[in-house]
């Protein structure tokens, strides 16, 4: 009897100990829902009126439901570095009209989507400036906030979406590998 035993005591640990094996934890392909993504557009928009334009790009690869998408428009630059304003940005023209051009960006899992609308007294067609020649900046952020290398901000501290550098801080992207699309 006490061989028995010996024998199940030895078949069990040597069973644990082969179930310890780790060997199967890699994860096959790329891991999405942790990672920052982040990529500098310069788009052509689309005239879908006088009053609206559009662009419209799918995804390399579908988001996790997660995943939060954010799109600032370069508004100029500040000692040779670009100002970014977060979507939606609405300017105003200046006229006597009162006359505004509204920045406006929507996702899904797949997709991203810019539109560019003004008033009905002003129009886009007229004044290409309000959609020729602008640069975007898209980050694509895992939604609970993990992103490469943790964030960098005290526990609890939410970030201010508003302000460029402060997510650029909080979810430890490294502006000099930021490719353009």
């Amino acid at each position: 009897m006490k061989k028995i035993l010996l024998f199940l005591f030895l078949g069990t640990v040597g069973l644990t100990a082969y179930s310890c094996d780790n060997s199967d934890d890699v994860v096959q392909g790329t891991d999405y829902d942790t990672i920052n993504q982040s990529f500098d557009i310069s788009p052509s928009f689309t005239k879908v009126d006088d009053n609206l334009y559009r662009w419209t790009d799918d995804f390399n690869s579908p988001l996790v439901q997660s995943d939060m998408v954010l799109i600032y428009m370069q508004v100029g630059t500040d000692g040779g570095s670009p100002i970014w304003k977060l979507l939606p940005y609405t300017r105003y023209v200046g006229n006597v009209n009162n006359d505004a051009v509204d920045y406006i960006f929507e996702f899904s899992k797949f997709a991203a989507t810019i539109n560019i609308n003004s008033t009905a007294t002003f129009s886009l067609t007229a004044n290409p400036s309000y959609y020729q020649n602008k640069n975007f900046r898209v980050l694509i952020l895992p939604a609970n906030g993990s992103g490469t290398g943790g964030a960098k901000m005290a526990k609890g501290t939410a970030v201010d979406y508003n302000d460029y550098k402060s997510v650029i801080k909080y979810y430890n992207i490294d502006e000099s590998k930021i490719k353009t699309k």
